[in-house]
């Protein structure tokens, strides 16, 4: 019995859970997050900047000394050479050799020590570019994310605009039945109500395509229940902020990574040039190396010989060697190596000069969008106390028959019209003000908490 209540309540905490999964609503929060750390995209640039690392390491190992173990065996025939008598012999033979070497360079125009310095630059030029990534990725979810809030602003408008319809079809039909109205109203009454109900719909079906197109951007799994958590849009207050041009872009500029990317990338550019450059130099090396081998002759009746560890004692030499390398023609490859580094340079100091005036006319746009997108928003909400006075007004007419059903469809129209654009210009200032926000500051965190 103990066991049967123990699974009863196993199945129901999983039926709970299950459910409140199910239930969920997402936040703004919610979406940024769930995307930093699971978007294809962003995942493939951190292996970008795992590869920067990789390069790195390896630069920096150049400067170690190398070190190889070689080995040999060979079976002779014929005409060869005794390593012990060293005399030319015809017999069948078998030797096997042994060799450690290594190696270091010590001068080869700087081009290591640049190459390393070029190497750090794109790898802080990689985490940039992995925040622009990011970056990119959340100013792209807020916009949907407020879409998604436009388009379930615009479907509650739309049933409350049937509701009304529905309340006076009710009325009608109550006064139809006692003769008080006429069939015919009843009928316009039917028509406006059938109208409603296709806005209705096609308001449904797009507050449902933008929240899937959400889903998709947040690339949740096929078939997982989503929806967003609706926010009170009446208590999302509009603060009378204002923005200058030049005060967001002097931020900007030293916070956003993609100004830092281009001019990591730049600095990069200028050690290459100077590592392609060290190629012209002479350069010089160091090493060493440690021989030993082994040597049998396998005819039949050859004399006995020293065993094999006694010859891989015996046969141990060493050697030390300098070597030095002057370059005078090596078909050009130098000079376009240099060439070629250099216009990668140029390019990438334009590459940054385009970012700058992209940047600073995008945060000039943003800032009169913002300014004149606050006089939109008092306008429009203006427009909508006013025409929800007016609909009272016509309601109480159309209710005491002192109008047709036509002047109240216009005026129910207007209302609509009055409230959608009133939500739409609030949410239009609101995503206006996160985005200079994020310009200013590179930050969601603080952002989407304000």
């Amino acid at each position: 019995m103990e066991r049967i209540n123990m699974i009863i309540t196993l199945l129901l905490f999983l039926c709970f859970q299950e459910i409140s999964a199910q239930e969920k609503k997402w936040t703004l929060e919610d979406c940024i997050n769930y995307a930093v750390t699971n978007n294809i995209g962003l995942q493939r640039q951190r292996l970008q900047t795992q590869s920067a690392e990789i390069n790195l390491t390896k630069a920096k190992m150049d400067l170690l000394p190398s070190l190889n173990f070689g080995s040999d065996a060979r079976v002779g025939f014929g005409r060869s050479i005794d390593p012990v008598t060293n005399l030319i012999t015809f017999k069948q033979n078998l030797s096997n050799s042994y060799s450690i070497n290594s190696n270091i360079q010590l001068f080869n125009g700087f081009a290591t020590l640049n190459t390393i310095a070029a190497n750090k630059f794109m790898l802080n030029a990689g985490l940039e570019a992995e925040k622009i990534t990011k970056n990119t990725l959340i100013v792209d979810i807020m916009g949907q994310y407020y879409q998604v809030l436009y388009s379930k602003g615009l479907e509650n408008a739309s049933k409350m605009q049937l509701d009304l319809s529905e309340k006076q079809l009710f009325r009608i039909l109550k006064m139809v039945e006692t003769g008080k109205e006429a069939l015919s109203r009843q009928y316009e009454i039917e028509s406006q109500v059938s109208a409603d109900k296709l806005a209705y719909t096609i308001a449904q079906n797009s507050a449902s395509q933008a929240l899937t197109t959400l889903k998709q951007m947040l690339q949740l799994e096929p078939g997982s229940e989503f929806d967003i958590l609706m926010p009170d849009l009446n208590n999302m207050l509009i603060t009378d902020s204002n923005f200058s041009t030049d005060s967001v872009y002097n931020i900007a500029s030293q916070t956003l990574p993609r100004l830092k990317a281009i001019e990591f990338e730049l600095n990069a550019s200028k050690k290459q040039v100077a590592a392609a450059r060290g190629n012209l130099a002479p350069s010089l090396s160091v090493g060493g190396a440690v021989f030993t081998g082994y040597y049998k002759v396998i005819n039949e009746g050859a004399a006995d010989q020293a065993s094999f560890s006694s010859q891989l004692k015996n046969n141990n030499s060493q050697a030390v060697f300098l070597s030095l390398n002057i370059p005078i023609f090596n078909n050009y490859s130098t000079g376009k190596n240099i060439k070629l580094a250099r216009i990668r340079r140029d390019d990438t100091a334009l590459r940054l000069e385009l970012e700058k005036n992209n940047l600073y006319t995008e945060i000039e746009n943003a800032c009169l969008n913002f300014n004149r997108g606050k006089d939109e928003f008092a306008a429009a909400g203006a427009n909508f106390e006013y025409n929800k006075k007016s609909f009272s007004a016509v309601e109480k007419k159309f209710e005491s028959g002192l109008i047709d059903v036509t002047d109240y469809s216009a005026a129910k129209t207007t209302l609509f019209k009055a409230e959608t654009e009133a939500l739409r210009t609030k949410l239009q200032l609101l995503i206006r003000k996160l985005t200079i926000q994020f310009y200013s500051t590179g930050e969601y965190e603080n952002i989407i908490n304000n």
